[in-house]
């Protein structure tokens, strides 16, 4: 699926030009405009979703398995892997995208929170497995 107005669709399209690193009939790998670091790129799957959870299992594979083979191919050791879901998880291109984000002793991803001390976590867990 296409959606006209998707930044990542039209660069699967090439109605706008990216850097290619990796791709394959359900994904493409690109270099992002606005680095952290040097290598930073985005894998994305062709077919339009908007969420991990909304993406085929098929390109969520080859998704992992080209991070792993360009995080080998170009020699990063340290490196972060970031998927938002949800403007208020910091989605902002609303299509289903990895990060791959190289880092060293000053630039690359930075991150802090805060744990929130009174999760339930034996319900959470009770939901997960439950029969459907």
């Amino acid at each position: 699926m296409y959606e006209q107005d998707c930044i990542f669709c039209k660069i699967v399209n090439e109605e706008i030009p990216s850097i290619k690193i990796y791709e394959t009939e359900n994904i493409y790998g690109f270099m992002d405009i606005f680095p952290l670091n040097d290598g930073h790129c985005l894998f994305i799957p062709k077919h339009h979703s908007v969420t991990m959870d909304e993406t085929s299992d098929v390109a969520l594979s080859e998704i992992l398995i080209a991070i792993k083979k360009v995080a080998k191919k170009l020699n990063i050791k340290n490196y972060n892997i970031l998927q938002n879901n949800g403007s208020i998880a910091h989605q902002q291109v609303m299509h289903t995208h990895f990060h791959l984000i190289p880092k060293d002793d000053t630039h690359g991803l930075q991150i802090g929170w805060e744990p929130k001390p009174s999760v339930n976590q034996e319900e959470i867990a009770k939901l997960i497995n439950s029969k459907d």
